[in-house]
């Protein structure tokens, strides 16, 4: 039972991981020839590297991948993209700022895996603790340089009378 659930546990946190690597993604392209590019382009390889990592984990664990909620994740980013941002045919600030919080906010969830993972690895010898805490840490790490982001992108949307830097 606790293995089923466990399984479940990961398979959902599979789906929000593959919901931010296409966010991610999508946002370091369109944002790949601006000064925040190279920030942009690193978090989304961590990102990606780190669903890769989980699912590392799942096999290890012997935890199967649901397809069904690998393509959930894949289609409620797509589907993300047909939100209304004031602007109907091309891309505004309010949609990068709103897309870095959207995946500030999935960094985080990220954050709460690992740690949970730790405490299995209490019990679970096919986990390997400083790897879950390399893991932790580096999503720190992402989480306070997306917040530089998102306050980056703040100030250029909401403060367009400063003399800010536009994202």
């Amino acid at each position: 039972m606790h293995r089923d659930k466990l399984a479940i546990y990961l398979n959902d946190h599979l789906a929000g991981a593959t919901f931010g690597v296409g966010l991610a993604r999508r946002i370091a392209h369109q944002h790949r020839h601006s000064t925040r590019g190279t920030d942009l382009k690193r978090i989304s390889e961590e990102i990606a590297q780190d669903r890769q990592t989980l699912l590392a984990v799942m096999d290890a664990l012997d935890a199967a991948p649901r397809r069904y909620k690998v393509y959930g994740g894949w289609a409620a980013e797509r589907l993300g993209r047909l939100k209304p941002n004031g602007v109907l045919y091309r891309r505004s600030g309010l949609s990068t700022l709103v897309e870095l919080e959207t995946l500030r906010l999935g960094v985080e969830g990220k954050t709460l895996i690992w740690r949970t993972l730790l405490i299995v690895a209490e019990e679970e010898p096919r986990l390997d603790e400083s790897r879950l805490r390399g893991l932790l840490e580096r999503a720190r790490g992402q989480i306070d340089t997306l917040e530089a982001l998102r306050l980056a992108a703040a100030a250029a949307v909401l403060l367009p009378g400063t003399h800010r830097r536009a994202f």
